[in-house]
């Protein structure tokens, strides 16, 4: 059997370097014009240098043009499909009819793959793109695993992706109106307002007592009705490796270099064992790895059906987990290494680093270190601007492997909730 694809997000330069430093197989990027994600940091330079990163060291990089399109649209498509031509990803994640059959003529040579946003359900619905020519169906993520194994047997020659871990969206596959309708911001348009993570209050007005609206719920910090928990289907690995799916991929081209570190180290380890000795495979070291990354309590979403209450957070949007993204290393001087903090740093911190060649964690402690910009010895630090850095002596690495540090290497920390 072979190992799925491990599929991480790359909303930026930084990001997509720390997928593949971190065990990725491949990554999905875009261009916020022709994406549903207009806070992509990659433009037409920067992404031509990253497909040709990335092909050097023999891995895949998809492109997104899953925009539902508006009559403005079609007229950019000639010039895009010229771009994707110079560009040569390994394919492209599209979730409009019309703008697939636009691309399978204008650039043939770059495998077709079906967005998510279509919506995808059934194996009867995977043939059709299939006849059409499409090289990889994204299954929405309201289809049940039993319907994931199903929709693989009878379409064996057809590539299935999965979402194995994300955000998880209120509405049908992201189909959802609700940020367009209060703040002008459409969601298929890369613009969501997350209005559905809002604090809401509920009131209801007596019929004799017009204009007087008395609170449903007495709790002052109102109720979150359409807040899912993230999705992570870490304890479910095992059935979805068994069923030989072809494409594992994370949610979160909005989210930081460090998810995409975490998240895909910990997938990356947990594929790799479960291939080596599938029998003894246990998910919770894995999962105990991905606790610490922020999160508002995990669901299986729709892996066993559609979910009830449990699958919603009630309660809040605010993290469950007690540990930070700390910094990452930038470079490495005669001095030591730069750190570049988004947490205060005092005289005493723990810096548990993610090493990418070890699953165990290293952990530094700072008995000093150095102001980036000053090079002076310092107590206390905090990241009041971007790029704040500190330096930390080479000597604080006495007991590890400086070449178990590279570039990128992020470390966090824990805080008090």
């Amino acid at each position: 059997m072979k190992k799925p694809e491990l599929l991480l997000p790359a909303g930026t330069p930084d990001a997509l370097k720390t997928a593949f430093l971190y065990g990725a197989d491949a990554v999905y990027a875009g261009v916020p014009s022709l994406s549903l994600r207009a806070q992509s940091a990659f433009d037409e330079g920067t992404l031509s240098q990253a497909i040709e990163d990335v092909h050097k060291i023999g891995k895949k990089i998809y492109l997104t043009l899953n925009l539902f399109s508006k009559n403005d649209d079609v007229e950019k498509l000639d010039d895009f499909a010229k771009l994707i031509s110079r560009l040569n990803p390994d394919g492209l994640i599209i979730s409009d009819p019309g703008v697939f059959m636009v691309m399978k003529e204008k650039v043939p040579h770059i495998p077709l793959h079906v967005s998510t946003q279509a919506n995808v359900g059934s194996w009867l619905t995977v043939k059709f793109w299939q006849d059409l020519g499409a090289k990889v169906c994204v299954l929405s993520r309201e289809t049940s695993f039993k319907e994931i194994a199903e929709i693989k047997e009878k379409c064996p020659d057809m590539k299935i992706e999965m979402f194995v871990h994300g955000a998880m969206c209120m509405s049908f596959s992201g189909r959802c109106l609700l940020s367009a309708f209060m703040t002008g911001r459409s969601a298929n348009r890369g613009k969501c307002a997350h209005a559905c993570r809002w604090e809401y209050k509920l009131y209801m007005e007596e019929k004799e007592r017009p204009n007087t609206f008395l609170p449903i719920e007495e709790d002052s910090r109102g109720t979150y009705i359409m807040n899912s928990r993230d999705l992570c289907l870490m304890p479910k690995l095992n059935e979805i490796l068994s069923a030989g799916i072809d494409l594992l991929k994370i949610e979160g081209r909005n989210k930081t270099p460090y998810y995409v570190a975490q998240t895909a180290r910990a997938y990356r380890k947990a594929i790799d064992d479960w291939f080596e000795n599938p029998n003894n495979w246990d998910y919770s070291k894995y999962q105990k790895e991905l606790d610490t990354l922020q999160n508002r309590g995990y669901t299986y979403g729709f892996f066993d059906g559609v979910p009830g209450p449990e699958a919603q957070n009630y309660e809040s949007v605010q993290s469950n987990s007690n540990w930070r993204n700390a910094g990452v290393i930038r470079k490495w001087t005669e001095e030591g290494c730069l750190f570049e903090i988004y947490q205060k740093i005092e005289k005493g911190t723990k810096l548990h680093f993610l090493v990418p060649d070890s699953f165990e964690e290293k952990i530094i402690t700072l008995t000093e270190f150095m102001d980036g910009f000053s090079h002076k010895n310092i107590d206390t630090l905090s990241p009041g601007k971007k790029g704040q850095m500190i330096i930390i002596p080479k000597s604080l690495f006495a007991n590890f492997n400086l070449y178990s540090f590279p570039e990128l290497t992020v470390a966090r920390m824990p805080v008090s909730l």
